[in-house]
């Protein structure tokens, strides 16, 4: 499984996926580590968690984007992503997000998409209105946003 934007490939992240693409410049977080756990406990969640963000020009890892989980009765499902900071504010996140916000309303199981950031989180509250997902609530410095299909 693999998706295509202008500049990126998004694959989700395996240990096999991993060992395939450069990693110089991007740091695995500890959210890396729990999600292969999970994989490793329920192969169902492939795809409904993190996917890997690789620039098509380096085949380098640029970061990651993906979902906190699979959708839930509501049929919605949270989004997250990051990328490396040298690779910061040239539309990456936008473009990797579109992309499987895109996938995921494609599925039968989601009609809801939300997502978090700080208040103070300029680039991230940019990517998300560039999506037009909606600010639905402020709460002791969060920001929660949704996008319906």
């Amino acid at each position: 499984m693999e998706l295509q934007t202008e500049r990126l490939k998004l694959t989700p992240c395996t240990i096999e996926s991993l060992l395939t693409y450069s990693t110089k410049e991007y740091e695995l977080g500890p959210h890396i580590g729990m999600y292969l756990e999970k994989l490793k406990r329920d192969t169902s969640v492939l795809g409904w968690g993190v996917w890997l963000v690789i620039d098509k020009q380096t085949n380098k890892i640029i970061g990651d984007i993906g979902f906190k989980g699979k959708p839930n009765e509501e049929k919605s499902v949270e989004v997250g992503y990051g990328i490396t900071s040298s690779k910061q504010n040239k539309g990456y996140a936008t473009e990797g997000l579109k992309c499987i916000i895109e996938w995921a309303f494609n599925s039968d199981s989601v009609n809801k998409i939300m997502a978090k950031c700080f208040e103070d989180n300029t680039p991230s509250i940019k990517v998300l209105e560039k999506l037009k997902m909606t600010k639905i609530k402020r709460d002791n410095g969060m920001l929660y946003w949704q996008l319906n299909k």
